[in-house]
């Protein structure tokens, strides 16, 4: 016998406004805003990039039922797929902003052809059964924020409605559309990462293609606390459906950027790393020389951020500087320590955290290699040149990258979850890792070069719904 779940409090279906589209599946946009506003918003606008729309809430349903397209186009069911949307104040800053959320309305498990007591999305429960196993609920459920780029709300910023990817600065909605239905339809776990309790004592289908490589155990097989404690593994979580791990080689770039210590021993081993928007690229063999450390006289820092003292430069001369993050910019720092001479800079996070985030900035006058490393990991490179001398440090390092592994898998060819310490709840375990190159759609962040393509060789989203069933 089948068994249902609600997630979460649902809104009264309004009219439909949009066609079906008529592909391997039919995808719906129900409209549920109010008269005047979101959808029904009759502000009139010109058409752009593809958006015939002549009303600004003509050009937002015509956005959402591109990417639902998209979707029609790629998946295969005999039952429609209902989306109710709205667009809706959702929460912002003038530098930041929820841009929206999409996810399913109901799971349901032990479908006929299902694997026996998993959890899936109702989607593609009703593509199993053949039937809308409740035809009084959407399937999805999405809501948009009105709000943005308005005085407060990421201000300036604001949705892009063409249909062809040419936002500039502005978001691309049907990008962000495509990710979010993406979620809707089954990318995305239902077991609490934060606590490790399965929904109803049972795991998502998603659950099993979750492999610890610490444990080696799947997410299914383990216990509450042990996928709590493999919710923030970084690194170490992957996924092993063979449509994705199949279509990696024709997606992902050859090359992990990391940081290898050779000596002394007891520091040796790989380091993750997030690289610069600024400086040249890491490469192969990449810069190998021996680190130094960046002292400051105020509170024993090295923030680098004005130019080295004597001593400061004659240690970091030819060498790989360890700098501190905080006070300055990335690219004040980098300047710094490249005018003293050093041949590469690590900066060492100033908060707890895994894995280390990118270095924003511009400076084309930087031609040194530039990373940020982890807070933890700064502090055990900084214990093992304790005792350096003036001079050297005995540390000896390899920024560059790994040519025998994929941006975003493992050794194994396997692709990384996101996992970053500590936990983000939305984010973590249902995303791909951030490492992926070139960036894929259900990264948690979205990207400014991402295409609306979900397929090989642009992107490994669909090979991950192959592998739960659709």
């Amino acid at each position: 016998m089948s068994t249902r779940a609600r997630l979460g409090t649902l809104l009264l279906a309004a009219l439909v406004l949009a066609p079906p589209a008529f592909g391997a599946a039919t995808i719906t946009i129900v409209n549920g805003d109010p008269a005047g506003v979101g959808f029904n918003d009759p502000t009139v606008v010109a058409p752009v990039g593809g958006n015939s729309g002549t009303t600004l809430g003509q050009q937002r349903l015509i956005a959402f039922q591109a990417a639902a397209d998209k979707w029609g186009t790629t998946l295969t069911s005999t039952v429609q797929i209902n989306v109710l949307a709205t667009w809706e104040a959702l929460s912002c800053t003038a530098t930041s902003a929820v841009l929206g959320s999409a996810g399913a309305t109901e799971v349901w498990r032990n479908v006929t052809g299902m694997v026996t007591d998993h959890w899936y999305g109702k989607a593609e429960a009703d593509k199993f059964a053949g039937s809308d196993l409740d035809a009084n609920t959407p399937d999805i459920r999405a809501r948009f924020n009105v709000n943005l780029g308005q005085t407060g709300c990421l201000t300036g910023i604001f949705w892009y409605l063409g249909l062809d990817n040419n936002h500039g600065s502005n978001i691309d909605l049907v990008t962000v559309l495509t990710h979010e239905f993406a979620h809707g339809l089954g990318f995305q776990t239902y077991t609490n990462g934060s606590t490790g309790a399965q929904l109803g004592g049972y795991p998502s289908i998603w659950d099993d293609f979750l492999l610890d490589t610490s444990t080696g155990k799947t997410w299914t097989a383990m216990s509450a606390t042990e996928r709590v404690a493999s919710a923030i593994n970084t690194d170490k979580l992957v996924w092993t459906g063979t449509n994705v791990t199949t279509a990696i080689p024709s997606v992902l770039s050859l090359g992990t950027p990391q940081l290898t210590v050779s000596a002394p021993v007891s520091v040796a081993g790989t380091y993750l790393v997030g690289t610069a928007s600024f400086g040249p690229a890491l490469s192969s063999p990449g810069v190998g020389a021996e680190v130094m450390p960046v002292v400051d006289l105020a509170g024993n820092l090295g923030l680098a951020c004005n130019a080295f003292s004597t001593p400061n430069a004659a240690g970091v001369n030819g060498k790989i500087a360890l700098v501190d993050r905080g006070t300055c910019t990335f690219t004040v720092k980098a300047a710094n320590a490249q005018a003293a001479g050093a041949v590469g800079v690590l900066v060492a996070d100033n908060a707890a955290g895994s894995p280390p985030a990118g270095l924003g900035g511009t400076d084309p006058t930087i031609t040194i290699p530039t990373v940020r490393i982890t807070q933890a990991d700064g502090v055990t490179l900084k214990n093992a040149m304790a005792t350096r001398s003036r001079l050297h440090s005995g540390l000896l390092a390899n920024l560059g990258v790994n040519l025998s592994v994929r941006a975003g898998a493992d050794a194994s060819g396997r692709a990384l979850m996101y996992t970053p310490n500590p936990y983000q709840s939305g984010s973590s375990v249902s995303h791909w890792d951030t490492s992926m190159f070139p960036n894929q759609l259900m990264e948690p962040n979205i990207n400014s070069d991402l295409t609306h393509e979900v397929t090989p060789p642009t992107d490994l989203t669909f090979p991950l719904l192959q592998d739960i069933g659709w």
